[in-house]
């Protein structure tokens, strides 16, 4: 298990399953303290009275939340601070953007998004601009979004960023990835070298879990099915995710792109600061935020 340090307060999203649940239970061993972030309340209560029994020196918190609905985000981002007041915290010392979906068929949220880009860029980008503030808090902040392999190669269409048009369910899923990595080499420009907080995208490698049989195709649950089989376990992708939430110094290093809690060169596109920009000018706009907050200590 990689080090950690003891007591720090930490946010994972997607903590009910997977990686998640690998990550929320290797910062509890380590005698973190832990909100999780789940969609089902009956996932999340079960987890929740679980955890519970295994760590009872740790506080442990379980906020439901369907990350595909910004009002639901912007909801449970205030939970998370009445959570923090209850605990007599005014700091968040790491978010792990981890939850994430494929859908093979193209679905819209209600607000008009397209479920994939939805959950798996615009969900990080809203709840990690709201929970700046605490984050900012802490003396040394991790934020850590779960991208992929499957980011390289592609090039975001600026025309059709969502893939509405034409739709793809790979190429909307790589569009997202690819997403996760230029939003957090983005945010890291934006907060600059003297911010605590710390960003970092994550490949977490094949991984045997079950997102790929939820798409509602029989064809797509077959062939995932038989790919999961090659994949390494949840607990083997977290351990590189925990390294990156305690022993790596990323104050230390400019990568940005990280597998197995090693560094590696990222698609080259999302380096470009003027990807960077544009993707951040046309995320802000779908979720209504304008700006880039100011960042106090409170």
């Amino acid at each position: 298990m990689s080090k950690v340090d003891n007591n720090k307060v930490f946010v994972v999203t997607g903590a009910t399953s997977g990686i998640g649940l690998a990550i929320t239970e290797g910062l509890l061993k380590k005698t973190n303290h832990v909100i999780g972030i789940g969609r089902s309340p009956e996932r999340c209560k079960q987890q929740l009275e679980r955890l519970q029994e295994m760590y009872p020196a740790q506080m442990i918190s379980y906020l439901v939340a369907d990350l595909s609905l910004q009002p639901e985000i912007r909801a449970v981002a205030r939970e998370i601070e009445l959570v923090l007041k209850d605990w007599e915290k005014k700091h968040l010392d790491g978010l792990i953007n981890n939850a994430g979906t494929f859908s093979f068929w193209q679905k819209l949220t209600s607000e008009g998004f397209e479920t994939q880009w939805a959950v798996n860029h615009l969900a990080p980008f809203l709840l990690t601009n709201l929970l700046l503030p605490v984050l900012n808090n802490s003396t040394n902040a991790r934020v850590i979004t779960v991208s992929s392999g499957s980011h390289y190669g592609a090039k975001l269409n600026w025309n059709d960023i969502q893939e509405l048009g034409r739709y793809n369910p790979l190429k909307a899923y790589k569009y997202t990835k690819l997403a996760n990595v230029i939003f957090t080499s983005e945010l890291s420009r934006r907060l600059g070298p003297d911010s605590p907080i710390r960003c970092a995208a994550a490949d977490p490698g094949l991984v045997n879990t079950g997102i790929g049989e939820k798409t509602g195709s029989q064809i797509a649950k077959k062939i995932w099915g038989r790919r999961r089989k090659k994949g390494i376990t949840a607990e083997q992708s977290a351990a590189g995710i925990l390294k990156l939430l305690g022993e790596t110094d990323l104050s230390q290093t400019p990568e940005i792109y990280w597998k197995h809690g090693k560094p590696k060169k990222p698609n080259p596109f999302a380096l470009d600061k003027d990807n960077g920009w544009r993707l951040w000018e046309i995320s802000a706009q779908m979720t209504g935020i304008s700006k880039t907050r100011i960042l106090q200590k409170t």
